[in-house]
């Protein structure tokens, strides 16, 4: 085992928290190597990528004093965006929940706001944290999220609100109960192969936006979240590391509709025992 790798075991030991950050998946030449078949893999790669070029960058003899919070980001192809730049693009964020606090919100928008240099998001879209087999989403589950992302707008922190895989019941109970009204609806067309035509009609009266996806019903599982880290850090002890949340982004051209970047910020927390 090669002293950056020890390194990195070692910091992953004493840390509490990690975040991940892909930087900018266009400039990655080798994702454009092999295709990934699913959003999933793509995530569980880019873990897996990220993590290995940072095992490389870490100094071999530690300072005494390591980080609670370790910062695993690829420097070099991570893009802020300049103020001359901001009002020509479009950042839209969805977030995947793993964790059950609500407050996990706020951090993981901050932080998409620092990684990526801008004061506000144009989007974010949520996808609440999977629940147990048999049991069925409802307005009560949402309930917590939706009032920290409305906490958001108001805070100017998000421009628009969003919901993913809601049904046309459980989209109008959101609706008729929440203060700020979900501005779009992902459906994955993968589970319906057409647009529902009670949800499409719902969401034409009230101007909802409905978009399409392909995302896997659980974006990463805890399993294969840590298989990836231990992937990229040899030999790492992964068992105590619990996923809070994936945030994927996409910047977007608009004028030209083209992407110029996009990428994922993962955020983890050691489980004490």
């Amino acid at each position: 085992m090669d002293k950056q790798n020890s390194a990195a075991i070692l910091l992953l030991k004493q840390a509490t928290t990690l975040n991940i950050h892909t930087g900018n998946l266009v400039n990655w030449s080798r994702l454009k190597k092999k295709c990934p078949s699913s959003t999933s893999e793509e995530l569980q790669g880019c873990i897996r990528e990220t993590l290995s070029e940072w095992c490389t960058k870490i100094a071999p003899t530690l300072e005494k004093e390591a980080p609670s919070t370790l910062e695993c980001t690829l420097t070099q192809a991570t893009e802020a965006i300049t103020p001359e730049e901001r009002e020509e693009l479009k950042v839209s964020v969805k977030l995947f929940l793993s964790g059950s606090d609500p407050a996990s919100i706020r951090i993981a928008v901050d932080l998409a706001c620092s990684t990526l240099g801008v004061s506000q998001l144009d989007s974010v879209m949520i996808a609440p944290p999977p629940l147990p087999e048999g049991v069925s989403l409802t307005l009560e589950h949402l309930q917590p999220y939706w009032e920290e992302l409305e906490n958001l707008l108001q805070s100017h922190k998000i421009a628009a609100i969003g919901t993913s895989d809601l049904d046309k019941p459980l989209l109008e109970q959101l609706y008729t109960w929440a203060q700020v009204k979900p501005s779009s609806n992902q459906v994955n067309l993968a589970s319906c192969c057409v647009m529902p035509p009670d949800l499409t009609a719902f969401a034409k009266e009230y101007d909802i936006q409905l978009l399409t996806h392909n995302d896997t019903k659980e974006l990463i599982t805890e399993t294969s979240f840590q298989e990836s880290v231990s992937e990229g850090v040899k030999d790492a002890v992964v068992a105590d590391w619990s996923l809070e949340w994936v945030l994927r982004y996409s910047i977007i051209v608009k004028s030209r509709g083209i992407i110029k970047s996009k990428g994922y910020l993962v955020q983890a927390k050691r489980i004490r025992s």
